[in-house]
């Protein structure tokens, strides 16, 4: 845990902050001789708070360089309580605007957020996306041989999903597609969860000629489905591309990471339900979050609600620590509250 901000005094309080300034600004160390010509002090007088800075486990210093940069406990002391955070500009407040824009599907309005975010803060946006039930079109069975066939579903929304399932001598491929063709006639339009239990009542009724064990297996798929819709995230990524910056080429381990972090839909989802609770942003710096250990990167994340005040979902930003933290984090509110208003 990074000590207060009383316990530094206002010379270490004032080199502290034009360190991270400007690894913030830069990326890059910063050394005495450069911070001598913002302050009144010599060189050897910022070296000396600067290693105190270091001892303290604020600042560090990258391989040989003579210039430091701050740690990530540096980092969440200075995002507590020295970052000064204003609105967005009205430039960025405008884009975004326009982007989420009213007269378009709200799956598209959350994705031209998250492009907005990446844009504006050359990082990924991220949007978790209200989860909404599959509504069933189409289901199909293909043989694939006496044993096994393969389900193909598609939903209203034109998503297809393809799944393997056994045959056993009481629930053949026949049998299957007397059962597709009834659920297409009568149970198209519904929810998977809504289609199961029509079906299932169908078996139990017996108000319809189709074969019980087929029936049975369909229902079983169906509510497996469901169940699989329910559990999976929504999730949009945007502006990967913004991550390979000029700094990247010097960085390349941590850029790798960061990229085959974002492929892991589950666990991102899962880190940004955990901003849902907050009342405004939540920021988590590097291996705050056991996700980013590897990259060292950063999130800033914000709920936004649906039309009876509920959170439906989180918008934010992942990039590396070096985040322009006073710019972003009033930017992703801001997105927030654009969202909000949306699901009004």
């Amino acid at each position: 845990m990074p000590q207060p901000i009383t316990e530094l005094t206002d010379r270490m309080r004032d080199i502290f902050g034009l360190v991270v300034e400007a690894y913030l600004e830069r990326g890059l160390p910063i050394g005495s001789k450069a911070l001598a010509g913002a302050m009144s002090l010599s060189p050897a007088s910022i070296r000396g708070v600067m290693q105190e800075l270091e001892e303290r486990g604020l600042l560090t210093h990258p391989h040989t360089s003579a210039g430091r940069i701050p740690t990530e406990s540096g980092l969440r002391l200075f995002v507590d309580g020295i970052m000064q955070a204003a609105a967005p500009d009205p430039r960025e407040r405008r884009e975004i605007e326009r982007q989420i824009a009213r007269d378009q599907p709200i799956e598209d309005a959350l994705a031209a957020a998250s492009a907005a975010l990446s844009g504006l803060s050359q990082a990924a946006g991220v949007v978790l996306a209200p989860k909404r039930e599959l509504i069933l079109r189409q289901l199909s069975f293909v043989p694939l041989s006496s044993t096994r066939a393969l389900a193909v579903l598609v939903g209203t929304d034109g998503s297809v999903e393809n799944r393997i399932v056994a045959l056993d001598g009481a629930a053949g491929a026949a049998a299957l597609n007397e059962v597709s063709n009834f659920v297409n006639a009568r149970l198209a339009g519904l929810t998977l969860a809504e289609a199961e239990a029509r079906l299932r009542a169908e078996i139990r009724e017996r108000k319809e000629a189709i074969d019980a064990a087929a029936a049975e297996l369909v229902a079983s798929g169906l509510a497996a489905w469901s169940q699989d819709h329910a559990r999976r995230p929504v999730l949009i990524v945007r502006g990967h591309a913004h991550l390979i910056d000029a700094s990247a080429a010097e960085d390349l381990d941590r850029v790798r990471s960061l990229l085959d972090e974002l492929e892991e839909a589950q666990e991102i989802a899962q880190l940004l339900e955990s901003a849902r609770d907050a009342p405004g942003c939540r920021i988590f710096i590097g291996s705050e979050n056991r996700m980013f250990a590897l990259s060292g990167s950063s999130v800033i994340a914000a709920p936004y609600r649906g039309s009876q005040g509920e959170v439906v979902g989180v918008v934010g930003v992942i990039g590396p620590t070096r985040l322009n933290y006073a710019r972003v984090v009033p930017m992703v509110d801001f997105t927030a509250k654009a969202l909000t208003r949306l699901m009004a």
